[in-house]
């Protein structure tokens, strides 16, 4: 079961949101008006609908470092995409979308995100791909336990192999997982697969 946190600063779109998103996999265990109302949470994924981070910069001194939640933003235009595909290249694991999103290609992003996938809408693609190409290499280096675990995607290990195999949580691996992809740029794990393989950090 997959914990969501739910903030917007309407309690009719907070309703919404979570009539679309609960379901066999996903439970809303939280709502907020604002970021900073959400505080600490025990949430995977926070879906933030109007109250961003630009505008809440008590939820970005966090920073999401580690073991903090994934976000997915929804917002009504593309300039705000854009200004949002700025902030989540600093988290762990983000996502941005339209509000418009149906509810099956909504549960589907979160379930991507708990993953510790990066989910960007398509009408968003050509902006985050300029990004990335403005990020200069060889980058930020993996650490010992990133490489691992990097190895052993490359095996082709589920995260709930790979904590098996290591000996530690699930969601543990899941934030190791995203912190790779952040690090070597990556979208998905076949990305950051062949990235590292084309730097050297592993061999096939």
């Amino acid at each position: 079961m997959i914990r969501v946190a739910v903030v917007a600063a309407v309690p009719a779109l907070r309703a919404g949101l979570r009539a679309m998103l609960e379901g066999e996999e996903i439970r809303v265990v939280q709502e907020a008006s604002s970021l900073t109302d959400l505080g600490r949470s025990s949430a995977e994924v926070v879906v933030v609908a109007g109250a961003f981070p630009s505008r809440d910069m008590g939820w970005t001194g966090r920073g999401l470092p580690g073991e903090g939640p994934a976000a997915l933003f929804l917002v009504e235009d593309p300039e705000e995409g854009e200004r949002l595909l700025s902030f989540g290249a600093g988290l762990p694991v983000y996502g941005v979308l339209f509000l418009e999103t149906p509810a099956e290609a909504l549960r589907a992003a979160v379930r991507a995100l708990a993953e510790g996938l990066i989910v960007i809408d398509p009408r968003l693609m050509p902006g985050f791909e300029a990004r990335l190409g403005d990020i200069e290499e060889p980058g930020e280096p993996l650490t010992p336990r990133e490489l691992e675990i990097l190895r052993l995607l490359a095996d082709g290990l589920a995260n709930k192999e790979i904590a098996a195999r290591l000996g530690i949580r699930e969601r543990t691996v899941k934030f190791h997982v995203s912190s790779i992809y952040r690090k070597l740029h990556a979208a998905n794990r076949a990305e950051a697969v062949r990235q590292g393989l084309r730097r050297g950090l592993i061999a096939l």
